[in-house]
């Protein structure tokens, strides 16, 4: 995720101190990655850098100044352009499963214990999936819908990979 977009999309809706921004960044997006304050702030001094955002003013408090920042322009055809522009797929053409399960073919060992364990693994990351989405709100539930998709995608290339072990032992042993 581009965390300097996601900071201009906030501020389009007004203008904000690094604070804010931080708070907004993790009560929406960062459930289970949420920012630093060097990440918040490193990303806004680049985004003044490059014209996308600008200081709006100084609000005093209880500790340091803290400095307001609002979108620009520029900054605002800056995510429109992020959004217009689709995500590349995420092609899993070399995976390191697929790399597990070759090396215990030409090694001998048994390749099913591989697809095995992985198999368990999945099926504990989806329990735990689909508790955290039972408790949690809509965007939440949406994240690990997106995740439990991906699992789901995994445990069908398990089942298919065990249904061609022999072949593939075949191909990949002398």
């Amino acid at each position: 995720m581009s965390i300097g977009h996601t900071l201009l999309g906030l501020l389009e809706r007004g203008p904000r101190h690094g604070y804010d921004l931080k708070r907004a960044y993790d009560e929406h997006f960062g459930h289970d990655r949420p920012l630093h304050y060097g990440q918040v702030y490193a990303t806004l001094s680049r985004l003044l850098k490059h014209g996308l955002i600008e200081e709006s003013g100084v609000e005093q408090g209880g500790g340091p100044d803290r400095k307001r920042y609002t979108v620009t322009a520029e900054g605002v055809t800056d995510v429109d352009k992020w959004l217009g522009t689709p995500e590349k797929p995420e092609l899993y053409m070399q995976s390191t499963l697929y790399t597990k399960v070759v090396i215990a073919l030409m090694s001998e060992r048994d390749a099913q214990d591989v697809l095995d364990t992985q198999r368990h693994a999945h099926l504990r990351a989806m329990r735990e999936l689909t508790a955290r989405k039972r408790g949690g709100d809509l965007a939440d539930q949406l994240i690990c819908d997106h995740a439990l998709f991906h699992l789901e995608a995994d445990l069908r290339w398990l089942e298919l990979t065990a249904a061609r072990i022999d072949e593939l032992r075949r191909q990949v042993t002398p």
